[in-house]
């Protein structure tokens, strides 16, 4: 059961960073902060990021986080690729842009170092 929920909440996320990342960018609000959509970008691929491993946790069955954890980050980088690419080629009001994909993957490596992190703490208070 909490296969089927990790992965709806994973597919859900999708959905929504692609609805966000492909609508004509006049359709958003526009606010004036400096590097705002890159904070952003970072969220949204921090959330992916901890919902597919999440998601790729269970489905392997595996205590080990290593595996769910490489799978979750490599499966970020080329989403954020696949936005980009569709933004420059299925996009008039938007072009794809390097340090997007930058900020993308900050987001997924500070979802990556949150879960080691956590595991470690985990692991320490169980020895505890």
């Amino acid at each position: 059961m909490r296969k089927l929920f990790f992965l709806i909440a994973a597919l859900f996320w999708s959905g929504v960073i692609l609805f966000f990342c492909l609508i004509k960018s006049s359709d958003l609000p526009q606010i004036e902060v400096p590097y705002l959509d890159k904070a952003i970008h970072a969220t949204f691929h921090f959330v992916f990021t901890v919902l597919w491993f999440l998601f790729f946790k269970k489905k392997l069955n595996t205590s080990n986080i290593f595996r769910p954890l490489v799978i979750s980050f490599v499966f970020s980088f080329f989403f954020g690729i696949a936005i980009e690419l569709m933004q420059q080629f299925f996009t008039t009001t938007r072009s794809a842009d390097v340090m997007d994909e930058l900020a993308n993957l900050s987001g997924a490596t500070l979802a990556v170092i949150t879960i080691v992190v956590l595991n470690t703490f985990d692991s320490i208070v169980d020895r505890i």
